[in-house]
């Protein structure tokens, strides 16, 4: 790898949105955020007044900025912690897969944070240089709202590769707030798309096979193959979904911190399962991510510490709290890491990224 290739591959948020930076320069009374397009919604401020660190400040200086914060009180040492956990990715390169990694992003437990997680690590790994597609299966289109792509019903969409055998490649869009981040969109017609795959011929097996076709066209032509590919499914277990389970090597399941969240996740894996035994035998549930995770409750550290036991090699250290930023940033077609990077919710995301790379 180059010079050039592996700084393409940092994590660039906490370099060029001065996350880190920002957040310890302005101690407690202000993160030096500016109103970005589309509303009046925070980003960081170029060269904003209060900062107090410049992005030539030395490692030694960014220590010293953070141990002088304050932490007698809950909020300074919230503060303080963040900061340190941001310092700790500032800047590290998140390794190339040898293949490209097919995950199903799925939970037949709708809110669990399925689209959310979806759009927001795939947001962070392109952030990092890497070759990412959203395909977005669920009739609902959330996935491609928060990414910004057109999903109208006059848009070819993914509803036209199941069922009309149209090319993935002429379907995905790009994002157009973060490079190399394609999409696949959904549209209405997916809601009937159920009932009209069962007429039809290797029904479970076409997304993985449109997926394939995809891969060879853009080798092809000579551009970079892929190295994510996240399939965002709907609530539920149908042919949708049986055709994301088929065409990914990988499944990542968001668990919200609430118990009726671990009742269909027995359900859910006694599905993956079947298709285990019946039509793809490479299936694992790789990845669960702790998601919606209120600290002040003893319910929310209860369920997690029970799905840690389970699933000790699969569940993430990253844990995604309830934030008020992450709602917030569908509504301007953005994920997360583009609406507000120094939040919380970003920084979690980044973490789950950062240790689904290197994993």
């Amino acid at each position: 790898m180059t010079s050039s290739e592996a700084s393409a591959q940092r994590i660039p948020p906490f370099v060029s949105l001065g996350s880190a930076r920002s957040v310890a320069g302005s101690g407690l009374t202000g993160l030096g955020m500016a109103p970005a397009r589309g509303g009046n919604h925070p980003r960081p401020a170029t060269g904003a007044v209060g900062t107090g660190v410049s992005r030539e400040t030395t490692s030694s200086g960014r220590s010293n900025v953070i141990d002088a914060i304050d932490d007698s009180s809950p909020i300074a040492r919230e503060l303080a912690h963040e900061t340190k956990r941001r310092e700790r990715l500032m800047g590290r390169e998140l390794p190339r897969p040898e293949q490209t990694r097919i995950f199903t992003v799925s939970n037949q437990k709708g809110g669990v944070g399925k689209t959310t997680t979806t759009v927001n690590i795939a947001a962070a790994l392109a952030a990092a240089g890497l070759n990412v597609l959203v395909i977005d299966i669920d009739p609902q289109g959330n996935a491609s709202t928060a990414l910004g792509i057109e999903h109208h019903a006059d848009v070819d969409s993914i509803y036209d590769v199941l069922i009309n055998d149209v090319p993935l490649a002429d379907v995905v869009a790009p994002c157009p707030d973060i490079g190399k981040l394609i999409c696949a969109p959904a549209t209405i017609h997916l809601a009937g798309a159920e009932i009209e795959l069962v007429s039809l011929v290797a029904r479970e097996q076409r997304l993985r096979r449109a997926i394939d076709v995809y891969a060879k066209t853009r080798e092809k032509n000579g551009e970079e193959r892929l190295d994510y590919v996240f399939i965002d499914c709907p609530p539920s277990l149908g042919l949708l979904t049986v055709n994301a389970f088929c065409a990914a090597s990988e499944v990542l399941i968001p668990i919200q911190c609430e118990y009726y969240a671990l009742e269909g996740l027995s359900q859910l894996l006694k599905n993956i399962e079947m298709i285990q035994k019946h039509l793809n035998a490479d299936l694992v549930v790789s990845t669960i991510l702790l998601t919606m995770y209120d600290g002040r409750t003893n319910l929310a550290a209860q369920v997690a510490a029970e799905v840690r036991q389970h699933f000790p090699d699969q569940v993430l250290s990253a844990v995604v709290p309830r934030s008020v930023r992450i709602s917030e940033a569908p509504s301007y077609q953005q994920t997360v890491m583009t609406y507000d990077p120094s939040s919380s919710g970003a920084l979690s995301y980044l973490e789950a990224a950062a240790e689904i790379a290197e994993r």
